[in-house]
């Protein structure tokens, strides 16, 4: 059998269903996480997307075979996964669903428990174990057996927030009819929040609008809602719930790297000299205000996987990034979208400010969202803008960032596309715009 390599990726497993991954790749992962784990038990969740349930039987029966248990959570958010494995104790764990992706892909994420604390699995690393690996079978087969996580799973987020002070607010909430939807009902009827659920009905189809919050339009709804209903702020979330972003008063998108500043400022009150990691795509705002309250900024290249290790080497409390990955020391140093609403919940309501009040504050600089460009030669285009701006101020830490004293940029290379990523921050959005068409041109230019 011929495995799609492709969807072996850096950070975790995907690809579209069922053309690049299918019943046997997902049987053949079972296997190779039991053969790189070595776990006895692993306990495993899914999504709702239509592929889960028959990559989720192929999945455990590949897990079985080599004689480990499997412990069946059910459909649940990402997070979950990483609760159950700090929480009970399991050897690992694999949760099947592809994110924010269109709705024809699914995939992998997996982690595993080490002595002190919780190792993501890099798809890559699954990926050479099975091209390498001629599985033998167990002779005792491993069980599966259904589990109910819930309670605890509450309990463990609820933990994070003084429930009393939490002002009565009026909120949206979509939940791009993804696994959000299954726990948020479950919050509210602790909280004492009103809220106008968007999009709640479970549905792999995702209806509503496409799973990914950051995609233009996909917010459209939600922000007319508030603004009719004449609502307080909302929040929106991604498909497998893991990302969160907060939307204030006038319908406006807040971006990550502001919702993580405001969690930066509330964890070092608690935490006074703690490290706040965030990526080098990040508003220079970020390590300004971080070092204001006498917190340490950790800078680390762009995904979830390098933030999250830049918290945990680095005595870290929090960490997050543009796409809105919030990440906690108190959660194994793993993201979590429902503690980040539960605090940001309590934020807003220990100041008398709007959200976008709150949200101008922590906005000093104009930054472009980030800008994707097709090109032949992704290397070269790397190698034109160092050449082009050797009188700025560089480093290599992820890509290519030239800072100035008024403006900055960072152009990465993607790891699966032939595609450039730029990044722009500016002091003043005329500048912003002055620079974003000078570099747009350079990068278009033919060499």
């Amino acid at each position: 059998m011929k495995i799609n390599p492709t969807i072996f990726r850096s950070y975790d497993i995907r690809g579209i269903y069922s053309s690049e991954l299918n019943e046997e790749t997902a049987y053949k992962i079972g296997q190779g996480f039991v053969e790189f784990t070595k776990a006895k038990k692993v306990v495993v969740g899914r999504d709702i997307r239509l592929s889960s349930p028959v990559l989720f039987e192929a999945l455990t029966k590949g897990i079985t075979t080599q004689g480990a248990d499997v412990y069946n959570m059910g459909e649940v958010p990402t997070e979950c996964l990483y609760f159950a494995v700090g929480h009970y104790n399991y050897d690992g764990g694999i949760i099947i669903t592809a994110s924010h992706n269109p709705k024809n892909y699914n995939g992998f994420k997996l982690v595993k428990k080490m002595a002190d604390r919780i190792d993501v699995i890099r798809g890559e690393e699954i990926g050479k174990i099975i091209k390498h690996g001629d599985f033998s079978e167990s002779e005792k087969k491993g069980t599966i057996k259904d589990i109910d996580i819930w309670q605890d799973f509450l309990n463990h987020i609820l933990s994070f927030v003084d429930i009393n002070k939490i002002k009565p607010f009026k909120v949206v909430i979509d939940v791009g009819n993804g696994m959000a939807g299954k726990i948020i009902p479950q919050l509210v009827s602790k909280l004492p929040i009103e809220i106008t659920p968007l999009n709640f009905d479970l549905d792999g189809n995702f209806p509503g609008h496409p799973p990914n919050p950051l995609l233009e339009g996909v917010a459209d709804q939600i922000s007319k809602e508030i603004v009719n209903r004449k609502a307080d702020f909302g929040f929106i979330f991604d498909g497998d719930a893991d990302r969160i972003f907060l939307i204030d008063e006038l319908g406006n998108f807040i971006k990550g790297d502001v919702t993580l500043l405001l969690l930066a400022k509330y964890f070092l009150k608690k935490y006074p000299g703690k490290g706040i990691a965030y990526n080098v795509v990040c508003s220079k705002a970020v390590p300004e205000f971080v070092k204001k309250w006498r917190g340490r900024p950790i800078r680390t290249p762009v995904g979830f996987v390098n933030v999250r290790e830049g918290l945990l080497k680095n005595d870290g409390v929090v960490s997050g990034e543009v796409s809105g990955h919030f990440s906690f020391k108190d959660n194994y140093y793993l993201d979590s979208a429902f503690i980040t609403f539960l605090i940001l919940l309590q934020i807003i309501s220990e100041t008398d400010k709007r959200v976008s009040e709150i949200a101008f504050e922590l906005s000093p600089y104009t930054k472009s969202p980030e800008i994707n460009f097709e090109v032949k030669n992704k290397e070269a285009i790397l190698n034109k803008l160092k050449e082009k701006y050797s009188d700025g101020k560089q480093d290599y830490l992820d890509g290519v960032t030239v800072e100035y004293d008024n403006w900055w940029f960072n152009v990465r290379l993607s790891n699966t596309e032939p595609l450039v990523r730029l990044t722009i921050e500016a002091d003043t959005k005329e500048l912003l715009e002055e620079k974003k068409k000078e570099l747009i041109a350079l990068i278009e230019e033919k060499n």
